[in-house]
């Protein structure tokens, strides 16, 4: 079998059906074999953008999401897409094409050593020297992509390896030397985090990617709801527990809500559930959750201890170990633990009541809340949000409330802009039945609006809910904040006129300026049969508010 060949029949098996792509010279004998394929290859315009859209698929369904790029410029456009799947754990498989064999560290026309440049950003990576290594490589990529801690495999493809021939043996399943995720955890130390929830005063359940990840969500939601145990969440576990339940305490952090970090800093023992706690989430480690003894419980036995320090550290699958615990305490609980987190129950329940968002603005030029707020309204809880990151994203995260994972698509551990749009093409292709919006920032939306070709072209209809302030907003509230109003290098000028951005590229685009106007335009949008950018005009200079200064506590916030 020629190795073009034995490529398609090991992604059959994989049951991959969408490609996010490029080709290019040293693809060419791939993209051959795919001319007649019934895998859908879906054409971006830009190698990031291929690999941001293999990401949002990935999210969006739980699956591996596929790309493809030529060697050289191709493969490294690749990288930042990568290397945001790899901090944000999502499976990506990364096919790239290389100079045939004999021309590989010659400096050939188009030649990167991807290899090289990927390993610290991919979970692992290959290169292929001999046709017949391809089941098995294929095989064991998908393999390490999707299980234990999830990530980016790349495989690197020289083109006469391609072309040649060889005997191919296709196996259900593969053993790789060295490699065997811890599933299940420690009896005893399962136990002993029992016992401390149970015994414990003020806890707080802070749950990260991890329990989307590991599909234990309705875990999470039984173990909060029979203990009465409030919810704060990361950016990444945003949807893992339904943010409208009394109980949910929503993002906490940085940029989280206030109610979140008051609550994370009285709590005496923190139930951690598939979180790395970054510096976004917990501020200053020195004074994080000063009285609370911390539960941790995560699949990557190197994210225990890594930034704050584990009571009680549990390795492995973050449904089957909760399923444990809830199993032992259901065995042990008693009344009187009951009555006594009910008193920390109404102190949550007095949190979030003072500090509750404000959204209710009538403004013009438009405050960002409102739009969330309009938004909220008219979302099915199975529709998906992805983000650009700045402003937006932070708007999005604080304000719009999730009821269900995989339906919250944000850049969190790289924070990439560009992310958002690309991202819900790939979300929009895992999930054709529900409605995909990219809630975006201008300067975020135009370092892949020419993507813009691909959604039309392709017959991928989003909502692009755009935040048009003219400038990069984050970074201009920075400069506001803490330098003196030095808006240095950050206003994006009077361009583009993003209605007739939109229509250039065949999709359609409105303007909306008032409050009133925001319902209709949404609705409008959404019955749209093509990609629609709604442009709102909001204050230049709205800000992300409340907000944990960098390198403050939790409880330094800036109103």
């Amino acid at each position: 079998m020629k190795g073009t060949k034995a490529i398609h029949e090991a992604l059959k098996r994989e049951k991959v059906e969408n490609i996010f792509c490029i080709p290019g010279g040293a693809v060419i004998p791939l993209f051959d074999e795919f001319y007649s394929s019934d895998i859908r290859r879906i054409l971006v315009r830009h190698e990031q953008a291929a690999a941001h859209a293999a990401d949002g698929y990935a999210r969006a369904s739980g699956k591996a999401g596929v790309c493809i790029a030529t060697s050289g410029p191709g493969a490294t456009n690749l990288v930042t897409g990568i290397a945001t799947a790899y901090l944000d754990s999502s499976p990506v498989v990364a096919f790239t094409g290389q100079v045939p064999t004999v021309m590989i560290g010659k400096d050939a026309f188009q030649e990167a050593d991807i290899r090289g440049i990927t390993m610290p950003i991919t979970k692992h990576n290959f290169m292929l020297t001999n046709p017949a290594e391809i089941p098995e490589v294929i095989r064991a990529a998908f393999k390490i992509a999707t299980t234990g801690r999830p990530g980016p495999v790349v495989i690197d493809l020289p083109k006469d390896v391609q072309e040649k021939e060889a005997d191919m043996k296709f196996k259900k399943d593969v053993e790789i030397v060295g490699y065997k995720p811890t599933v299940k955890g420690h009896a005893a130390q399962i136990k002993r985090a029992a016992e401390l929830i149970l015994a414990a005063q003020r806890p707080i359940i802070l749950a990260g990617g991890g329990v989307i990840i590991g599909s234990a969500h309705n875990e999470l939601f039984e173990l909060a709801t029979m203990l009465n145990i409030p919810v704060a969440t990361t950016l990444m576990g945003k949807g893992c527990f339904p943010e409208d339940h009394p109980l949910a305490l929503g993002l906490l952090g940085m940029h989280g809500r206030k109610a979140a970090n008051y609550a994370i800093n009285d709590a005496d023992v923190i139930i951690a559930i598939g979180c790395r706690f970054s510096d976004r989430t917990t501020g200053n480690v020195n004074c994080f959750a000063p009285e609370a003894k911390i539960i941790h419980i995560d699949i990557d036995p190197a994210e225990i201890g890594k930034n704050v320090e584990a009571y009680i550290p549990v390795v492995g699958d973050a449904k089957h170990i909760l399923r444990e615990m809830i199993k032992i305490i259901k065995t042990k609980l008693s009344s009187k633990k009951g009555k006594s987190v009910d008193k920390w129950f109404e102190k949550i329940k007095k949190y979030k009541k003072e500090f509750a968002p404000k959204m209710d603005y009538e403004d013009i030029p438009l405050k960002p809340p409102r739009i969330v707020k309009e938004l909220n309204n008219l979302l099915d809880g199975k529709d998906i949000v992805t983000t650009e990151v700045g402003q937006c994203q932070m708007w999005a995260a604080h304000f719009l409330i999730r009821k269900h994972p995989r339906t919250f698509i944000s850049s969190g551990g790289l924070g990439t802009m560009g992310f958002g749009f690309p991202a819900a093409i790939g979300a929009k292709v895992a999930k054709p039945e529900v409605k995909v919006i990219d809630f975006a920032g201008d300067g975020s939306f135009l370092m892949n609006s020419q993507e813009l070709a691909t959604s039309v072209s392709e017959n991928i209809p989003v909502v692009v809910a755009l935040m048009d302030n003219h400038y990069l907003g984050m970074v201009r509230q920075w400069q506001q904040l803490f330098y003196d109003r030095h808006y240095s290098s950050v206003f994006l000028g009077e361009v583009p006129d993003f209605v007739k951005l939109a229509e250039a590229y065949g999709a359609r685009g409105i303007r909306v300026e008032k409050p009133s106007e925001i319902r209709d335009a949404f609705l409008w949008a959404f019955k749209q049969d093509v990609t629609v950018v709604v442009d709102f005009i909001i204050d230049r200079e709205a800000n992300v508010l409340p907000m944990v200064p960098p390198g403050g506590c939790l409880k330094d916030i800036v109103e």
